[in-house]
């Protein structure tokens, strides 16, 4: 479409395209195991994409059509719950790189959400079995985890910041 202008009709098919795609990522999280943190990441770089080539308000209608249909058709619910806690940082993190202290706001961001997620996972809808996984892990492994995530989030905002997804 180059030298055009784009339409709101392109906006929306581009869109739709792009959240059957991101959709079938998420469902895919339950081949490999660790797929269960890549899927979502994948689909933040497509919300990416759509921020960019459509726009914010775009951005965030896809963000929300993608997290719902994941949550309802995504077999692995702890990747649809990662995706629906966290799938919108590509539409914040440009005011987030305006604050004072960006990596520092991003990080505290990253860190509630993903402790408040999985306290809800545990406590309110009873996955019990992911209660199970970090009694066997045991404190230090799942400190080793969240310092791994919080290192794979930043890697993911540097990524973010590349020519390709600008």
């Amino acid at each position: 479409m180059a030298g055009s202008k784009k339409t709101p009709a392109y906006a929306v098919a581009l869109g739709g395209v792009l959240a059957a795609l991101a959709v079938v990522v998420m469902s895919l999280g339950t081949i490999i195991p660790v797929a269960t943190y890549i899927c979502p990441m994948v689909c933040m770089l497509l919300a990416q994409v759509v921020l960019k080539l459509c726009g914010a308000r775009y951005g965030w209608a896809w963000y929300g059509a993608v997290a719902i249909l994941s949550l309802l058709l995504a077999a692995d619910k702890e990747a649809a719950a990662v995706f629906a806690a966290l799938g919108y940082y590509p539409l914040v993190k440009s005011r987030l790189e305006k604050t004072k202290w960006p990596w520092l706001w991003k990080g505290l961001l990253f860190n509630a959400v993903i402790l408040a997620l999985y306290w809800l996972l545990i406590h309110l809808l009873g996955m019990d079995a992911l209660a199970e996984e970090f009694a066997e892990a045991g404190a230090v492994m799942t400190a080793v985890m969240l310092l791994l995530g919080n290192a794979v989030f930043f890697l993911l905002d540097i990524l973010l910041n590349k020519p390709c997804f600008r």
